[in-house]
């Protein structure tokens, strides 16, 4: 049988891309409007916003905490109750506009947002094999970016009749009811290998560690200069930066399944060191560009690659204890996170210095990334 039809008839399947879809549409709707209400409703200025934007990573960094809530709650309930925080989170946001009462709303939402995203790793490499797994995340990432472009759509014509309580309100409402949908589901299979409920460091997941870390980086350096770059140094309006966003996941919804299977057919290690090699052209490029349509360019090609760092979690699948899955992708998490504490202030300072220096540093981590990478040895599965 097909090894992707078949997952499609999994009844995981299916769960998790509506649960992921409503993942998306809630952060992406908080993220749209949040600097607007919180600077013209809330009243706040760039330290307050710059401050719940920190606090905003603090439930990431503690994700390895996952594992001990799946001792009480069963992994797939857990998915959907932090689909429910999110939604609670989001429709709180405009019912709350002081300081205090965004940190807290924010807080909820990001437990929500964050806590998914952790049971989702651990439930698609525990439900699907090597030969679907990166198949199926490359599918949740298409579903996202389409979900990414319809939220734009929405939120520009609800923005005509209604403020951003009430918008807020909605998509809570939204997410909510989609949470309610994935509690009354029963997705789980008693066959699959029951997980260990506690902490896991191991010494041979060392490499995973690393390039969880690493990546995490990376993707700190793109969120936090960027757009910057876009916008302080080549002037990018908003209309700008909104239809590069939107080609941008228009691409990758396209893409991502694409993706999956080349990390099917290629294995880990071609595909993250065609990621890494790229990268260090990249963030060279951001380094000494001039050119305001290269920058674009970068900007979509920085998105795309991002993307292929679904081969470390599969990486992880072949190499790791069945049983380690879900407490590895918990400790992972927390560790992609460590970066998000740290480097975006430690890159403000260097960017005061020079601009370049932040995009260099990440040309320098990438290369450390190619080099890691050279070190995986995994079995290339050709699915049939």
């Amino acid at each position: 049988m097909d090894h992707i039809a078949s997952a499609k008839k999994n009844p995981m399947y299916r769960y998790l891309i509506v649960l992921t879809i409503s993942s998306t549409v809630g952060l992406q709707a908080w993220f749209t409007m949040f600097n607007n209400f919180a600077v013209d409703v809330a009243g706040l200025d760039g330290h307050h916003v710059g401050m719940i934007q920190s606090i905003r990573e603090i439930p990431g960094f503690l994700a390895l905490l996952t594992v001990f809530v799946i001792m009480v709650i069963k992994e797939s309930r857990l998915s959907a109750l932090s689909i429910l925080f999110l939604g609670l989170g989001v429709a709180m946001t405009g019912l709350f506009p002081s300081y205090v009462g965004l940190i807290l709303t924010t807080l909820i939402m990001s437990f929500g947002f964050h806590y998914y995203e952790t049971t989702n790793m651990s439930l698609t490499l525990q439900y699907f094999d090597e030969a679907t797994s990166p198949w199926v995340f490359g599918k949740q990432r298409s579903y996202a970016a389409a979900s990414n472009i319809a939220v734009g759509i929405f939120i520009y014509l609800l923005v005509f009749s209604f403020d951003f309580t009430k918008i807020y309100l909605l998509f809570g409402i939204l997410i909510i009811a989609t949470a309610v949908w994935g509690l009354i589901q029963n997705p789980s299979d008693s066959k699959i290998i029951p997980q260990r409920k506690k902490m896991i460091l191991r010494k041979k997941y060392g490499l995973f560690y690393f390039l969880t870390f690493m990546a995490g980086a990376r993707r700190q350096i793109f969120m936090a200069f960027a757009v910057l770059l876009m916008v302080q140094k080549f002037e990018y309006s908003v209309q700008e930066v909104t239809i590069l966003f939107v080609v941008n996941n228009a691409i990758n919804y396209y893409l991502s399944p694409l993706i999956g299977k080349s990390i099917i057919r290629f294995g880990e290690r071609k595909v993250l060191s065609l990621e890494y090699l790229s990268l260090i052209f990249i963030f060279v490029a951001y380094a000494v560009t001039g050119s305001k349509l290269v920058v674009a360019f970068l900007y979509i090609m920085d998105h795309i690659f991002f993307n292929f760092s679904i081969a470390i979690r599969t990486y992880f699948q072949k190499v790791g204890d069945p049983r380690d899955v879900a407490p590895s992708m918990a400790v992972g998490f927390t560790i992609n996170h460590i970066a998000a504490v740290f480097l975006p202030a430690l890159g403000g300072l260097l960017w005061m210095i020079d601009y370049r220096i932040p995009f260099i540093s990440g040309a320098m981590m990438s290369l450390v990334s190619l080099i890691a990478v050279q070190m995986i040895r995994t079995p290339v599965k050709i699915a049939t």
